[in-house]
């Protein structure tokens, strides 16, 4: 086993905790990618890693075994102490992997569209930990893609990473701002469904078997006037108590599984 960091002032150390920042990822061009699991699906995805830091237990086989297939394909481990460790990780932990890799980059014209699209918008969604929640979902339904508009979080926020369970390598996600993300969505011929606290429909009177994208906003100010048009169809959930909306995970889970039954119903068995 190689020596192991104890300082915090490591040089890679200190490279690699700027990334929780997202002026860290911006400026490096990297991000940090917390968990053994998301590593792997990041991996997979074709995610190309810098290093690893890790802090594995003494009885951790597993992850020990995935470390020396990594060191053997070339990537750089790095075995770090408990407190090197918890300064990288997200939470308070102090054992398990923390990967520095390439951010990647996907812009909307590189998005491929099938002819079952079913595709999620995010419009000025603030929490990591929701954004990672629901690309869980969409992956989850077999949603076509997730796009963040006007996006007030990065979708490679450590948080979000860990929130997905690293399925923001394996769905299809991009970001661009709300007036091109609308223009893509005319362009392909996507049926819009805007989820709003004053929508006119029940969710569940619309149509999720077209190609269609489901548009969600943020809970402090929900959809901006962008997704009021003709061709929008805007869609509410029931509220019985005090509170007048939900969380949107919570709310893109449910109007997703909607679509997800009634494209099942209609004989289609993978939703997108």
């Amino acid at each position: 086993m190689a020596d192991t960091i104890t300082s915090v002032h490591n040089p890679r150390v200190k490279d690699a905790s700027r990334l929780r920042s997202g002026r860290g990822r911006t400026r490096q061009g990297r991000i940090l990618i917390d968990g053994l699991r998301e590593v792997q699906r990041a991996l997979q995805a074709g995610v190309r890693l810098h290093e690893v830091f890790a802090c594995a237990a003494p009885n951790d086989e597993p992850t020990r075994r995935e470390l020396a297939v990594w060191e053997r394909a070339g990537v750089p481990v790095f075995h770090v102490s408990p407190s090197v460790f918890s300064r990288l990780a997200y939470g308070d932990r102090e054992q398990g992997v923390v990967a520095v890799a390439q951010a990647p980059e996907r812009s909307l014209e590189e998005l491929s569209v099938p002819a079952d699209a079913l595709v999620v918008v995010l419009e000025g969604v603030e929490k990591p930990g929701n954004v990672g929640a629901v690309v869980r979902t969409a992956d989850a339904v077999g949603a076509s893609a997730v796009l963040v508009a006007d996006g007030a979080t990065d979708l490679y926020n450590p948080n979000a990473i860990r929130a997905s369970l690293g399925t923001v390598f394996t769905v299809p996600v991009c970001a661009a701002d709300s007036l091109e993300t609308l223009a893509w969505l005319r362009q392909h011929r996507l049926q819009i469904v805007a989820t709003r606290v004053d929508g006119a429909a029940p969710y569940t009177q619309v149509s999720y078997r077209a190609p269609t994208a489901i548009v969600l906003g943020s809970e402090a100010s929900g959809l901006s006037d962008v997704w009021r048009g003709p061709d929008v169809r805007a869609v509410a959930l029931p509220m019985k108590g005090r509170a007048d909306s939900l969380n949107v995970a919570t709310t893109a889970a449910v109007v997703l599984y909607e679509a997800l039954r009634q494209r099942q119903a209609a004989g289609g068995e993978s939703g997108a």
